[in-house]
């Protein structure tokens, strides 16, 4: 597995932890989580990064969600799939030197390891709409 893989599956184990204990800073889990998963300094760095800037923008990131998730209330998603699609729209929107297709197919990748096949075509109905209408070639 790619360092890049895994610090996008572990920021998505932190997403999840944050969100479950209804937590917004993620700072003060930090050290406590890398004490249990320990990994390359670059791969944690990223990680952080995935967390920190996805719980910083959360609120767009929940009403993109919202918008392009027809029908299904933020609420009343698998915490996983939530978590993930947070992830992936983030960097969709904000890490644009990552291509677009790179950060779906890590999504589905991800999601294929820690969700169900239903989520997969799910969540990549929803990343493949906000990079089509939101990303700028």
């Amino acid at each position: 597995m790619g360092r890049r893989r895994k610090s996008r599956e572990l920021a998505l184990q932190l997403l999840y932890q944050l969100d479950v204990s209804s937590e917004s800073d993620p700072v003060p889990s930090f050290e406590e989580f890398w004490s249990r998963h320990p990994v390359s300094t670059e791969t944690r760095e990223f990680a952080e990064l995935l967390v920190r800037e996805t719980k910083a923008n959360q609120t767009k990131i929940d009403e993109l969600i919202i918008h392009y998730a027809d029908n299904w209330e933020l609420s009343r998603m698998a915490v996983v799939d939530r978590n993930i699609l947070r992830e992936g729209i983030y960097e969709l929107l904000w890490l644009p030197e990552i291509p677009p297709k790179v950060v779906i197919n890590e999504a589905l990748e991800i999601a294929k390891k820690y969700s169900t096949e239903e989520s997969t075509r799910f969540l990549n109905g929803i990343l493949d709409r906000v990079q089509k209408e939101m990303v700028k070639p």
